[in-house]
């Protein structure tokens, strides 16, 4: 068991004003947990003390260290919120308090659980980034203590790391923490691939390290001829790493080439160069293995040049080569900017939002609901590898691993998003679905005339421009269910004799009638237009009883009739087939020209059906939901016509109609033909017409067929 004087020892450095403060939490601490025992047998105070102590080695500032050792006092002991604030104060309770929200979660489904426990994170972590030091050091200790939990707790301890905990600390930057939490999770989470993996590793670890310190020797000896200061460090990669990169690129054990590693630190970016370029000279290297992410960072801020060289019999080495100031970055992340340093202000909390993928978190908190969809988006956000592509000015932006053309667009602001037309890649034109490679240099072009459409969604990858895209198609399908929720209100006013606009009294009554929430005409008018309020015989019926319950005088209400076939006095008029509140119906494909008539559709407003529809001759669909219609002389195609023609079985007889049909300039989206055992064959096609006389005209021409019998418009 680790003990206070352990921690002193750690920080050494700090003022005695500062130690006060620790050794103050570390008596107050024992005192609270006085009596308490953990799973494993020790006193509960070893635990807050090993949180300390982590936090002391990544030298956090004495505020945060102390509220390492009071982390679970609010939580396990009887120790109240106004009692540690008039201890310690405001900074201390705040730090603390904010741990204690992310640790008390409900009893809940999985699913359920991890997304609470990443929104309290998102919200502690936008408050003060230091909560999430201290509840990832204190995650860090539970797990090396979980032998001691049942086998049920241990899994789900453990997943809950793999699912949240690991892949922020990899966001944060925080490689050492995370590397600790992967594999102390992943033997409790797969045993058996853990095993398998270590008996794969365990017989190479002895020669591995052989080599690894030759070349290590090797390599100082060639940066002390060129005057080049270097540290020299090496390790063998962990477990769950190598089993995340065999399951994820599908390789084996043996392709794995980082199993080796050396990591040289030198003090400058200038002497990283000049050790590459001494490397190199002395080592053949894999040139797909270089990566320069000095000159192109991560997100996550992680810099220093990769590559990997070729010693002795095939064997591979991963070399890294950084500064001190990048290794410090790459092995606690941002947390290194709370460094303890002379005593001054820590680090503005507004600094925190400057990281652009905290900001997306938030986001994603306050667009979801359900937990499902949240957990859903948050992959895409969170756990990805990332790309970092250029715009012409230079500027670095970093994107998923899988993110188009548009999802950069979206990234550089949603107006350019919303009107991007086309792309240009490294100077040459692309669509917007092109999938981007990190070092693209990307232009966006955008059309003021340009807008988004549904399958914009399938070209778009991020939960940004996701998100974006439905917003601005919802406001779009929102704005049309309003135009033609008002039209169809003034119909029913008309017949009824109710005021237009809606009366206040009669808002309420519908709401009341009904339980839709109406507080305004525009609440109705949308209801209306979506197709979710209709205005049923029976719903008619029990408006005109209400009237006059409420008001036996004359009333809005008082001509209400029980709804009774009839034709009403105004219509509706389709002028475009592809508004968000209109569609035509793929049982009868109505065209420009014919008959129709509308039926309203619960959440996809009207339904546009031709009057030969199967669905309307066999008086199937419900009278209360058909509204009448009408094409506008504006409408414009192009339409789907499916025509069923039946003919003699003759040899060249569908290239004869197809031809003819091509004569009108009419394109074929699907054809199938079936034989029957008299001679008669059977042709089902789906063409494309510009209106109902255009398709008139191919019927006409396929007719004049000698071995056509009929052509039906189905």
């Amino acid at each position: 068991m680790i003990r206070f004087d352990d921690i002193l020892d750690k920080i050494d450095y700090f003022p005695e004003k500062e130690l006060a403060l620790l050794k103050k939490a570390y008596v107050f601490a024992a005192q609270a947990h006085q009596g308490q025992t953990r799973r494993s047998g020790e006193p509960y105070l070893s635990h807050p003390l090993e949180v300390a102590a982590f936090l002391a080695e990544m030298r956090m500032d004495p505020v945060t260290i102390a509220a390492g050792l009071l982390h679970d006092v609010l939580e396990d002991t009887p120790v109240t919120a106004a009692e540690l604030h008039q201890a310690f104060g405001k900074e201390v309770t705040h730090l603390v308090e904010g741990v204690t929200k992310i640790s008390r979660l409900q009893e809940a489904s999985p699913e359920t659980r991890h997304a609470e426990s990443i929104r309290k994170i998102i919200l502690a972590m936008t408050d003060d980034l230091r909560v999430i030091f201290i509840k990832l050091a204190d995650r860090l200790h539970n797990l090396k203590t979980l032998k001691y939990l049942d086998e049920a707790k241990q899994r789900q301890v453990a997943q809950e790391t793999l699912d949240i905990y690991a892949p922020l600390a990899n966001r944060l930057g925080m490689g050492r923490i995370k590397a600790e939490l992967e594999d102390l999770s992943f033997r409790y989470v797969d045993p058996e691939s853990y095993f398998k993996i270590a008996s794969l590793v365990e017989p190479l670890k002895k020669e591995a390290e052989k080599t690894l310190k030759k070349t290590k020797k090797i390599m100082a000896s060639l940066m002390k001829d060129n005057q080049i200061p270097a540290e020299i460090q090496y390790r063998l990669k962990r477990l769950y790493s190598i089993y995340n990169k065999m399951k994820s690129r599908g390789i084996s054990f043996e392709e794995v080439y980082d199993f080796m590693a050396l990591r040289l630190i030198t003090d400058t970016t200038s002497n990283c160069y000049q050790a590459l370029g001494i490397i190199h000279e002395n080592w053949p290297h894999m040139p797909h293995r270089f990566h320069d992410f000095i000159a192109m960072p991560k997100p996550n801020l992680y810099q220093s040049i990769h590559t990997t060289i070729i010693v002795g019999k095939k064997k591979t080495i991963e070399v890294q080569i950084r500064t001190r100031k990048m290794h410090e970055l790459a092995e606690n992340g941002i947390a290194a900017h709370w460094k303890y340093k002379d005593p001054g202000p820590p680090p503005d909390r507004g600094e925190n939002l400057r990281l652009h993928w905290l900001r997306e978190m938030v986001d994603l908190y306050q667009d979801h609901k359900s937990p499902k969809h949240f957990l859903y988006s948050l992959k895409s956000n969170l756990l990805p590898e990332d790309i970092t592509v250029l715009t012409p000015k230079g500027e670095r932006i970093s994107l998923p691993l899988g993110a188009s053309a548009l999802d950069f667009a979206f990234k550089i602001h949603t107006e350019i998003g919303l009107h991007a037309a086309e792309a240009r890649i490294n100077s040459r034109r692309a669509p917007l679905k092109t999938i981007l490679k990190s070092g693209d240099m990307v232009e966006i072009i955008t059309k003021p005339d340009i807008y988004p459409s549904r399958e914009w969604l399938n070209m778009a990858f991020t939960h940004a421009a996701r998100h974006q895209i439905k917003r601005w198609l919802n406001q779009q399908k929102r704005q049309q269910n309003l135009i033609l929720g008002r039209q169809l209100w003034q119909i029913e006013a008309q017949r009824h004799g109710w005021p237009t606009p809606p009366s206040a009294s009669l808002l309420k009554l519908i709401a009341q009638l009904t339980n839709f929430r109406i507080k305004t005409a525009e609440d109705l008018f949308v209801l209306l237009g979506s197709g979710k309020l209709v205005f049923s015989s029976r719903l008619l019926h029990r408006l005109s009883q209400e009237s006059r319950q409420k008001d036996k005088k004359k009333s809005i209400i008082k001509k209400m009739m029980p709804r009774l076939p009839r034709r009403p006095t105004s219509e509706i008029q389709i002028s475009r087939a592809d508004r968000p509140s209109l569609r035509l119906a793929k049982c009868c494909h109505p065209i420009k020209g014919e008959p129709i008539i509308g039926y309203l559709t619960s959440g996809h407003g009207i339904t546009i059906h031709a009057l030969r529809c199967p669905l309307v001759t066999r008086e199937i669909l419900n009278p209360d939901r058909i509204v009448e219609v009408s094409w506008a002389p504006n409408v414009r195609g192009p339409f789907t016509a499916r025509l069923q023609i039946t003919t003699e079985d003759k040899p060249g007889l569908l290239a004869q109609i197809t031809t003819a049909i091509a004569q009108h300039k009419s394109d074929i989206k699907q054809v199938k033909a079936s034989t029957f055992p008299d001679g008669k064959a059977l042709i089902s096609l789906l063409l494309i017409v510009k209106d109902y006389n255009h398709l008139q005209k191919i019927q006409q021409e396929i007719n004049k067929l000698k071995e056509v019998i009929s052509v039906i418009h189905r």
